[in-house]
C-alpha cells in the first residue's frame, strides 16, 4: 500500500515566537484561577479534593479528571514557587485518591465519580462486573503523589488493600483470557465518550487501545507502590501482569501494514458451537480478535505509555502524526482521523464528542509521547499549537472550553472548562526549557 505523507507545517520565525505572547495571557489567567479547583470535605466526601472546575463538574470528584488536573496543578505550584501553597495542596491531592478508596471493598468496585450526596449502596450497580467503573488511573494518581512525597507511600497504607482489590477487579473481570487484553464492559462513561471503537458496540467486545495503555501504566504503578510499602513479594506479580499486557498489545494491536496501534474487536463466535455447519470443523478460526482499523488519536498512546518500540514510534510519527489528511491539524491532533466516515465536529454534550475535535488532553498525551521518544521538533510544534489555541481562547473569551475545531481553533462547547486543559502549563515549562512535571 502506498502512503502519501503530508509534511507537518513549517513555522515562520514570527510563528515560532508569537506563542510567547499567548503564554503570558495563559499564565496570568491560570495563576489567578487555579484555586477554584479546590473543594473542602463534606457529606460523602470525607477528604478535601480537586474538581475539574467547569460549571457542570463544579462539586463532583471525577476519576481521570482529578488525576490529570493534579499533574497540571503541580506544575502551576512549581511555577509559582510558593512552598506554603504547595504544602497546603497536599491534602486536596491525596484526598482525591482517599475519597475514591472510601467507596472500595473486597470486590474491587470503585465509582467513576462521587457526588456529595452519594451513598455507596445506592450508586453501586446490581452487577458490578457488567458495568464500567473508575478508569485504571487510580494507582497512577497515588504513585504520582508518592513520588512527589519523596517516595513515602505511608499516606495510603491504611487503604491500600482497596486499591489492590480495585486493580485485581480489572485483572480478573475485565480481561479477555484468549488475547490478554482488557475490554470495556459497555460504552458508558469510558472517558472518550463516543470513540467509534467502543460506542454502540456490543458489551465486552471492545479491547480499546486507550483502556489497555492506561491499564499497562496502572499495573506498573501498582508494582511501584508495593515496593514503596515494602510489599516486596507482591510487587513482582503486578510487574508480570504489566509485561504480559505489553506483549499482548504488541501482538494484537500493532498493525504492521498501517504502522499504527488500533483497538481490537473481541466479538467473535466461539470456535466450538452447537449445530455448526460441518465445514467449520475442517478449519476453525485460529485468531482470537480482529483489528479495528479506525484512526483514533489514542493509537498514539503506546508512545505515552512506553509500549511502542523506537521503530514503531518512527512510523507513527512520520506516517500519522505528520499527516494533515488524517490527524495533524493547525491546532493540534484530531481525535478522529479526518478520513474516517464518522468524522464529525458538531457540538455534543452527552456524549462529549471525540469524533474529530481538538481536546487539550489528547494534545497533551500525544505530546508527552513525542517528548519521551525524543521527537523534539514535533513536540515543539504540538506544544506551540496548544499554547496558541488556549491563548487565543482566553484572550477572546476570558476562559477555556472543553473542545475545539481543528482548522481554526474556534471553541465548540462548554466555556469554563479548566480540568486537564491546565496541562498547557506543563507544555509551556518544556517550551521555556524549565523543569516540567510529569505524570507517573
Amino acid at each position: 500500500m502506498v502512503l502519501f505523507i503530508i509534511s507537518a507545517p513549517v513555522f515562520s520565525q514570527k510563528e515560532n515566537t508569537d506563542w510567547k505572547e499567548y503564554a503570558i495571557v495563559i499564565k496570568k489567567n491560570i495563576y489567578n484561577d487555579y484555586k477554584g479547583m479546590f473543594r473542602e470535605e463534606g457529606n460523602s466526601l470525607k477528604y478535601p479534593f480537586i474538581t475539574p472546575g467547569s460549571s457542570q463538574y463544579a462539586d463532583v470528584l471525577w476519576d481521570w479528571d482529578s488525576w490529570l488536573t493534579n499533574v497540571a496543578l503541580r506544575q502551576i505550584l512549581a511555577d509559582m514557587g510558593n512552598e506554603k501553597a504547595s504544602k497546603d495542596a497536599i491534602k486536596y491531592e491525596q484526598g482525591c485518591v482517599l475519597n475514591f478508596l472510601e467507596f472500595g471493598g473486597m470486590d474491587g468496585w470503585i465509582p467513576i465519580n462521587v457526588k456529595r450526596d452519594a451513598v455507596r449502596d445506592k450508586i453501586r450497580p446490581k452487577d458490578i462486573y457488567r458495568t464500567n467503573m473508575h478508569k485504571p488511573c487510580l494507582a497512577q494518581h497515588a504513585a504520582f503523589l508518592t513520588e512527589l512525597n519523596g517516595g513515602d507511600a505511608e499516606w495510603i497504607r491504611e487503604k491500600f488493600y482497596f486499591l489492590q482489590t480495585f486493580v485485581n477487579n480489572y485483572v480478573n473481570h475485565h480481561r479477555d483470557r484468549a488475547t490478554g487484553l482488557y475490554y470495556w464492559q459497555n460504552d458508558a462513561a469510558i472517558g472518550v465518550d463516543n470513540d467509534p471503537c467502543t460506542y454502540y458496540r456490543p458489551e465486552r467486545s471492545s479491547a480499546s487501545i486507550f483502556l489497555n495503555c492506561l491499564m499497562y501504566k496502572e499495573l506498573e504503578a501498582m508494582s511501584y507502590l508495593c515496593e514503596r510499602l515494602n510489599l516486596s513479594e507482591t510487587a513482582p506479580q503486578y510487574k508480570k501482569n504489566a509485561s504480559e499486557l505489553k506483549t499482548a498489545i504488541q501482538e494484537h494491536c500493532w498493525d504492521e501494514r498501517d504502522g499504527f496501534f488500533y483497538s481490537v474487536d473481541l466479538n467473535l463466535l466461539p470456535v466450538k458451537q452447537p449445530d455448526t455447519f460441518e465445514r467449520h470443523s475442517g478449519m476453525p478460526r485460529d485468531w482470537d480478535c480482529l483489528i479495528m482499523r479506525i484512526g483514533v488519536w489514542s493509537g498514539f498512546l503506546p508512545m505515552w505509555s512506553g509500549i511502542a518500540t523506537p521503530e514503531q514510534s518512527e512510523r507513527m510519527v512520520k506516517e500519522h502524526f505528520e499527516n494533515e489528511k488524517t490527524f495533524n491539524a493547525p491546532y493540534g491532533i484530531r481525535t478522529l482521523s479526518k478520513m474516517e466516515k464518522m468524522y464529525n465536529l458538531k457540538a455534543s454534550g452527552n456524549p462529549s464528542s471525540w469524533l474529530g475535535p481538538i481536546w487539550g488532553i489528547s494534545n497533551y498525551m500525544v505530546w508527552r509521547g513525542l517528548v519521551k521518544y525524543g521527537y523534539e521538533r514535533e513536540a515543539h510544534e504540538l506544544a506551540v499549537k496548544t499554547v496558541k489555541l488556549f491563548g487565543k481562547d482566553i484572550k477572546r473569551f476570558g476562559t477555556l472550553h472543553e473542545y475545539y475545531q481543528p482548522e481554526n481553533g474556534e471553541p465548540i462547547l462548554n466555556p469554563g472548562f479548566q480540568n486537564w486543559n491546565y496541562l498547557v502549563m506543563n507544555m509551556l515549562a518544556w517550551l521555556e526549557n524549565r523543569p516540567f512535571i510529569e505524570e507517573f
